[in-house]
């Protein structure tokens, strides 16, 4: 009896995360649940950032769920590394006005996600724009111009040799004022290196976390 009580435990399915969305496929795109709306969005398979990746579920669950105590409405907010654009739509839905950026060459499909699910729908009409991370920053965002109260970003440390790159873009627009809202999950040495300088560069503080995902909230050390 003992052997079949330990058989059937390790039968049981694990038990799904939190974040977890339930969705759909309806004409090649997959169909998301946020902000009491439908979130239609279609990918690429060849490419990172043609992926909805687990820390962004994550974050944008969290941002749903958590409306009082983290309020997007009338806010600016950056989504850095964008990809399918799913979060920077979740967002635009929640009352912020967002601008979503990635690389030149993923802002077609970047743009289409984004339009096809706040068109009519939010209070701002979301920008989409190109940011490499780490190069000409100042000329091509100046921090006298461009200005967030939220940064967001999400699983966008995953296998890239653009780690640095990526710290000094998240430090040349958290200034005093902005908030740093970063998603990941745990896959490779790197993010724990990355994670560590995270934190030596910004205030941080753990927000939300399940598994090997962990949600942390900064601001600048200046």
């Amino acid at each position: 009896m003992q052997e079949k009580a330990g058989y059937e435990s390790q039968k049981q399915p694990k038990a799904r995360p939190y974040w977890a969305p339930c969705f759909y496929i309806r004409a090649n795109k997959e169909v998301y649940h946020y902000v009491g709306q439908e979130i239609f969005i279609e990918g690429v398979l060849d490419c990172y950032a043609g992926l909805v990746w687990p820390a962004a579920l994550a974050l944008c669950h969290y941002l749903d769920t958590h409306r009082e105590q983290l309020s997007l409405v009338d806010k600016t907010v950056l989504e850095i590394g964008a990809g399918t654009g799913l979060m920077s739509v979740v967002a635009a839905l929640l009352g912020a006005s967002v601008t979503a950026t990635d690389l030149p060459d993923v802002l077609c499909k970047l743009r289409a996600n984004v339009m096809r699910n706040t068109r009519e729908r939010c209070r701002y009409t979301p920008q989409v724009e190109a940011l490499s991370w780490g190069h000409d920053l100042e000329s091509t965002y100046p921090t006298s111009v461009y200005r967030y109260d939220y940064v967001l970003a999400a699983d966008v440390v995953y296998h890239h040799d653009f780690l640095d790159d990526l710290l000094v873009t998240m430090k040349h627009f958290c200034k005093p004022g902005t908030t740093v809202i970063w998603a990941n999950k745990v896959r490779l040495e790197a993010d724990l290196t990355f994670t560590e300088n995270f934190k030596k560069a910004f205030h941080t503080s753990l927000l939300a976390e399940d598994g090997e995902i962990k949600i942390f909230m900064a601001t600048c050390r200046e």
